[in-house]
């Protein structure tokens, strides 16, 4: 099986090259390889590679960048998804692809369903949702995860952050009331390797493609997201200048940013769970993982 895997140099990329390798060709690129923002240099390469199998974890993932520069976000995240699927219609082929908890407006008061209404508060958001209904309606052989809050030992994330941070000042303030899940790279890789294998073992007129919330268990806020993250170095005798008590809580309003983020970015996993016969460990696992590898 050729498999052709995105944005290589990403966290879930990185992860991804790993979890995928036993199980076909792997053909990894990067923005240097091909610029996802550019369909006919994607249509080209597809039709180059003739893949059976196409893997997409890159994204224009610069949240509030994004505000000003929808285009940009918009090229990578909705029209490239979509190229990819026709592509793959005419091989074959099937797609998976990883969306964003930003799809939602976070004034739920329980976890997404699937089923939800969608209303993205930014440009980010707009572009994620655009690129899973751009691949929906390229090909059925689709499956769409979206994940929330990702975290890796590879590239740069909030822990990384919050590390560099709680090494360098005796106070921190981050947000408290944005709640969801810490969701680790090497986890989503992981998952994505087992859906793979399912993939190949089944007969594709039968296997449950679709659109799937997939993040690690439980939930948090941000702010004792960092005090987890700080207490962890301390543990593991990483010099630090403050404690977890000094990491202090803010309001969403304290902290303004370009882009408005979900206040709830907590997923239901249910039919996900289900569907594939898996459990999701908790957020803390993961991410306590995740630090032993920085650390």
């Amino acid at each position: 099986m050729n498999i052709l895997l995105t944005g290589k140099n990403g966290q879930v990329g990185f992860e991804l090259q790993r979890s995928l390798a036993p199980l076909g060709n792997v053909i990894a690129i990067d923005s240097g390889d091909c610029d996802l923002a550019d369909a006919k240099s994607l249509r080209a390469l597809i039709q180059r590679v003739q893949p059976q199998l196409i893997v997409n974890p890159a994204a224009y993932t610069a949240v509030d960048r994004a505000e000003a520069d929808a285009a940009q976000a918009m090229a990578v995240n909705a029209i490239a998804p979509g190229v990819m699927g026709e592509e793959a219609s005419r091989l074959g082929a099937t797609v998976i692809h990883f969306s964003t908890d930003y799809v939602f407006d976070g004034r739920k008061s329980t976890p997404y369903v699937e089923s939800d209404a969608t209303e993205p508060l930014s440009a980010y958001g707009r572009s994620k949702l655009e690129g899973e209904s751009a691949l929906a309606r390229a090909t059925p052989r689709h499956l769409i995860l979206r994940t929330s809050w990702v975290v890796g030992a590879h590239g740069n994330n909030f822990a990384k952050t919050m590390l560099r941070l709680g090494a360098e000042r005796e106070q921190l303030s981050v947000v408290n009331d944005q709640h969801g899940a810490p969701t680790s790279a090497a986890l989503v890789a992981d998952v994505t390797a087992h859906l793979v294998r399912q993939l190949q073992a089944t007969d594709a007129a039968t296997f449950p493609y679709g659109l799937y919330h997939m993040t690690a268990s439980g939930e948090t806020n941000w702010c004792d997201y960092a005090r987890f993250v700080i207490g962890y170095a301390l543990r593991s005798g990483r010099a630090m200048r403050l404690t977890p008590n000094e990491v202090l809580p803010i309001s969403s309003a304290q902290y303004p940013t370009a882009a408005q983020r979900p206040q709830n970015s907590r997923l239901d996993t249910s039919l996900f769970r289900s569907t594939f016969g898996l459990q999701l460990p908790p957020w803390q696992q993961g991410l306590g993982h995740i630090l032993q590898q920085i650390l």
